[in-house]
């Protein structure tokens, strides 16, 4: 029971330190647009990206079966837990002047740029329950993205440590991925072997993510202080 609590709760921070993209897709989709009709496109763009994105993670849960996929997906998602942390990431969405053409940017925006989320959040659900946890997991998420991933993203810029917390969650997501590849069962059999990789995961991706945002912030505000100078 406790397990599934936790990988649960685990997916739930998933969804929402990554609901960024969400808020971003939707607020550019639907800006153009009048607010009373902004509300039917959050609405229904909302429950159309959750279906398709609840489709392609109960995939990815059955394809993480296949032999190295396991391998594979935790080193994207050590990727992916960098890029949340150094956050260079660029989303161009089209703002739209109907409800319809609104709905469809967010649910094909929302397709493309989810591949982090899918693979995260199916790497987190383990055990007999695993899509049982996909899907309410998605649940929970929807009334979150649809009221609450606007504000969870100015928490996020306000105290930008909670960017490092959803980095180390997402880092301990890989490693349990790299270190359940079922290839490499004989390599951490070791119990040492096995927590010393999370550790080492987890603290080189933020280690190398702190380190990468302190040296742009540095030169950021050198260039500021050089622009200011002249």
């Amino acid at each position: 029971m406790w397990d599934f609590i936790s990988a649960l709760a685990i997916i739930i921070f998933i969804d929402l330190i990554l609901a960024g993209d969400n808020a971003i897709v939707i607020a550019m989709a639907a800006r153009k647009l009048p607010k009373e009709k902004q509300r039917v496109v959050i609405l229904w763009g909302t429950f159309g990206a959750i279906a398709i994105r609840a489709a392609a993670t109960l995939l990815m849960v059955s394809l993480l079966n296949l032999p190295w996929l396991m391998l594979a997906g935790g080193l994207l998602l050590v990727w992916i837990a960098y890029k949340l942390l150094v956050g260079d990431d660029e989303h161009e969405v089209k703002a739209q002047d109907s409800i319809f053409g609104a709905i469809r940017t967010i649910i094909i925006a929302d397709a493309a740029m989810g591949i982090d989320n899918v693979i995260a959040v199916a790497g987190a659900a383990e055990g007999e329950h695993q899509y049982l946890l996909v899907i309410i997991g998605l649940l929970i998420s929807i009334p979150i993205i649809i009221w609450g991933s606007t504000l969870f993203v100015k928490l996020i810029n306000k105290y930008s440590w909670i960017l490092y917390i959803g980095g180390g969650v997402l880092a301990y997501t890989a490693a349990k991925m790299i270190t359940g590849e079922r290839k490499l069962a004989g390599v951490f059999d070791n119990a040492w072997i096995k927590y010393g990789f999370d550790a080492l995961v987890i603290l080189g991706v933020l280690g190398i993510g702190y380190l990468v945002k302190s040296r742009r912030a540095a030169r950021a505000a050198a260039a500021a202080e050089s622009t200011a100078a002249e």
